[in-house]
């Protein structure tokens, strides 16, 4: 029995310098280059408090990088130097500028540590995309 008869697709690698707006469904392994809180707050949820928490985190291989927005246990996994598979990433627009997450869909995973040298002079969340109504 072949791969595609069972429904399962070996994933095609996504390189960060082929990110662009819109788009999903991407599996990227990358490098941790830098992490920084931006939220942590505890909000009831019925008996038990949950903690909600947000980090910036840049990210890279050697085509580029961006910023990954974790949240919550993912938080845990970004640590500088880290090499991690992001399953069924998307990318999210935030004032005009990319930002790469996973949501409940996706999977973020720590892997073998790699030999990435992150290309930390292209920063694709430092480009700015300008919405533009096209008219037909």
């Amino acid at each position: 029995m072949s791969d595609t008869a069972s429904g399962l697709r070996k994933p095609v690698f996504t390189k960060v310098d082929q990110l662009r707006p819109g788009t999903n469904g991407h599996t990227l392994t990358v490098k941790v280059v830098d992490c920084k809180m931006v939220m942590q707050k505890n909000r009831p949820a019925g008996p038990q408090v949950r903690q909600m928490r947000i980090a910036e985190c840049l990210v890279g291989d050697e085509t580029g990088m961006i910023v990954f927005t974790a949240r919550n246990e993912q938080v845990d996994l970004m640590k500088s130097g880290t090499t991690l598979i992001l399953r069924n990433a998307k990318i999210d627009m935030f004032k005009g500028s990319m930002r790469l997450a996973v949501d409940k869909w996706g999977r973020v995973e720590a892997t073998d540590p790699a030999d990435i040298t992150v290309k930390e002079d292209n920063n694709l969340s430092l480009v700015e995309y300008e919405l533009v109504n096209v008219v037909e």
